[in-house]
């Protein structure tokens, strides 16, 4: 035995709460007592502990036990603890040893099969942890050791998460009628790019609307996966940047593109982020798509996700006059009707979820542009935008307004290396407006806001709001009855 020496002068009893024995344990036990808890410490690990001659044997394991036959994760040896450590749970003070949040993931029995200095056998009879698990030095240092699972496991714990779900997309609509508004639940609508997040383990992994991984570009949202902790769990959500207490899809932009987690953590000081969270999709082992809108909100509820850079939307059920009139005086994009009995529907645009908007928001692809004038004659004056029709691009009018200078800089060299001689869409352009535009491939998608569309199917009062590198053009969509 160690004893618990290490332990005692790592600790401050006056300090922490956590128990400090003043003499070592003694043989008292069955040796057959596990506890693992789960630490947010600076890094998220689960603390694995077993009963051997008084004192609890610990490993460190970041990513937890492992959860399939044959699956073999880092296990650091550390000191030993006491067996009052067995019940702990608690906020060990920051700038101590071990700080941070503490609780207990599962404890139970456990059977030895064998015990030496270099491997340990156990069987786990615990509510979330069971099976045969073998710790084994694998390494140099004493403290070098991993963890195995050895056997498949025994009882089902649901279904396993999903590596991949897209989100679920609104038609563009108005109001439901006021006697339906009682089967309607409203949420403002957030002026940022839709992301569902995976997490697992403490880990999380965000995807765009198309299931590009974007989690390099929000390291600030790596956080949420360590609140997590040990919850497995799809959530659905729009990442947004806010500037004085409104989101700003300007400000945004200067994240969107950015892949390099190096260089999105220097942007963090001056554009962070939040995720707010508005759905959840699978947790802990179960489908929650097929569950009713209200179940599944209460599902987010429970999960209490308000943390330094996540949130939960607010839901507000049957008042949807109200929410919209809110949305207008807060200047925001709009808002999103939700039928309370709807399912969800992954990837799929559903009539159950209707976007309203006072200005319409626009995917579009850039077919070409006009030089500018005066102080913009080295960049674009104008885009000439088209969406898709059966037979090929449709011009649908340019957009010269709500570029800033740096945009205005940026897309223009994005323009010059897609240059190509013919116009890329079908059917003719209007005279005027073909004199004098440069075409360049149908490649890069964006954003614009407008007010109507003409009688002639022109964009009526059109605004850029910015490029959508998380959309492909085959992604775009082109006009509905709805005015998409």
């Amino acid at each position: 035995m160690a004893g618990l020496g290490e332990y005692r002068r790592k600790r401050d009893a006056g300090r922490t709460p956590e128990p400090i024995p003043t003499d070592d344990a003694l043989p008292t036990g069955n040796n057959d007592t596990f506890v693992i808890q789960e630490h947010h410490a600076s890094s998220l690990h689960w603390d694995v502990r077993l009963e051997r001659d008084g004192v609890l044997v610990s490993w460190a394991v970041p990513k937890g036990l492992p959860t399939e036959q044959g699956d073999i994760r880092l296990a650091v040896h550390t000191e030993d603890h006491p067996m009052e450590y067995a019940t702990f749970e608690g906020e060990i003070p920051k700038g101590e040893y071990g700080g941070g949040r503490m609780v207990i993931w599962d404890r139970g029995r456990y059977e030895t099969l064998k015990w030496s200095d270099r491997e340990v056998a156990v069987i786990f009879h615990g509510e979330r942890a069971e099976g045969r698990y073998t710790f084994f030095h694998g390494g140099k240092s004493a403290k070098d050791w991993m963890v195995r699972r050895s056997e498949p496991a025994r009882r089902a714990d649901g279904e396993p998460l999903p590596a991949t779900l897209l989100p679920m997309l609104a038609t563009a609509g108005s109001l439901p009628p006021t006697d339906d508004d009682e089967l309607w639940a409203y949420e403002f609508k957030w002026d940022g790019v839709r992301a569902v997040a995976r997490v697992e383990g403490g880990r999380i992994r965000l995807l765009s609307r198309v299931g590009n991984d974007v989690t390099n570009s929000y390291p600030e949202l790596r956080a949420l996966g360590e609140e997590l902790g040990s919850t497995r769990v799809w959530l659905d959500g729009e990442i947004v940047a806010f500037v004085d207490g409104k989101p700003s899809f300007s400000a945004l932009q200067k994240r969107m593109h950015v892949s390099d987690e190096r260089l999105a953590r220097r942007l963090m000081a001056d554009v962070p982020v939040t995720y707010i969270v508005f759905d959840v999709l699978h947790l802990d082992g179960h489908s929650c798509v097929d569950l009713p809108y209200e179940k599944r909100r209460e599902l987010v509820e429970r999960l209490e996700l308000r943390g330094p850079h996540w949130n939960i939307s607010p839901s507000f059920p049957g008042q949807g006059a109200a929410v919209l009139e809110t949305a207008r005086e807060q200047s925001l994009e709009g808002i999103v009707a939700k039928r309370m009995s709807s399912r969800y529907f992954p990837g799929r645009r559903s009539a159950e979820w209707v976007k309203i908007a006072e200005v319409r928001p626009l995917e579009v692809i850039i077919c070409g542009w006009r030089p500018g004038e005066g102080r913009r004659s080295d960049v674009f004056g104008s885009l000439m935008l088209g969406l898709p029709t059966p037979e090929g691009l449709q011009y649908i009018g340019q957009v010269g307004t709500g570029f800033t200078e740096e945009m205005l800089r940026s897309l223009t060299a994005k323009l010059h290396k897609l240059e190509r001689k013919k116009s890329p869409y079908h059917g003719e352009v209007p005279r005027d407006r073909a004199k004098g535009a440069h075409w360049v491939k149908p490649e890069l998608v964006g954003e614009v806001v407008f007010r109507d569309w003409t009688n002639d199917g022109r964009l009526r009062a059109p605004a850029w709001r910015g490029l959508r590198p998380d959309k492909r053009p085959e992604d775009v969509e082109g006009r509905d009855p709805d005015g998409r």
